[in-house]
């Protein structure tokens, strides 16, 4: 994390053993997921009428690169949150599962990017093992035979279509992986 954890006790006394037991749970989130940039606990007593006893809340705070997750545990209307280390460790087991749901949509951002960028074989040189992709704005990226998805180099042709993946190199764009396409896959 880049900003320490913040651990905040209201309505009861600091406990050293509670601090521990967090910074532990906090040590096992982020081993988990390793983006956390800021954590901040907060460990709550409400003044209720019960009469069974104090129930602890426990709200966790955590930032992450694209946003924030926040878990706020009240009392469930049973009465396990009487034991102070059973309200954290709920709260703790939340934050896990919004962590798991927080990657996973990141991850399903991930796969539905855009389709890759198309074009035409504008220039080989065989003996080389390079070429030339013509995009349709008229630029040219620089390509190596390894880059070649499907398809045999040797049989590629100025005017093949090909999709392919960029990625910056030694000397500007140049596509990492290229696949050979039929003239039926694309339009215009």
């Amino acid at each position: 994390m880049r900003i320490p954890l913040q651990i905040t006790f209201h309505n009861i006394p600091p406990s050293e053993a509670v601090e521990t037991k967090i910074r532990s749970l906090v040590d096992k989130l982020e081993n988990f997921y390793n983006r956390i940039t800021s954590c901040r606990v907060i460990v709550d007593a409400p003044h209720r009428h019960h009469r069974n006893g104090k129930l602890y809340q426990v709200r966790i705070d955590i930032t992450v690169p694209t946003g924030e997750i926040v878990v706020k545990r009240d009392p469930p209307e049973r009465q396990s949150h009487e034991d102070i280390y059973v309200a954290i460790r709920d709260a703790f087991d939340a934050a896990k599962r919004k962590l798991q749901d927080h990657a996973s949509m990141l991850r399903q951002e991930t796969k539905t990017h855009e389709e890759q960028p198309h074009g035409r074989i504008a220039t080989l040189f065989p003996d080389e093992g390079y070429g030339f992709i013509e995009t349709p704005d008229g630029s040219e990226v620089y390509f190596h035979r390894n880059s070649l998805f499907n398809g045999d180099f040797e049989q590629l042709q100025a005017g093949d279509e090909v999709r392919f993946a960029e990625e910056e190199g030694d000397k500007g764009l140049q596509a990492s992986t290229v696949r050979l396409i039929g003239k039926h896959h694309l339009q215009g």
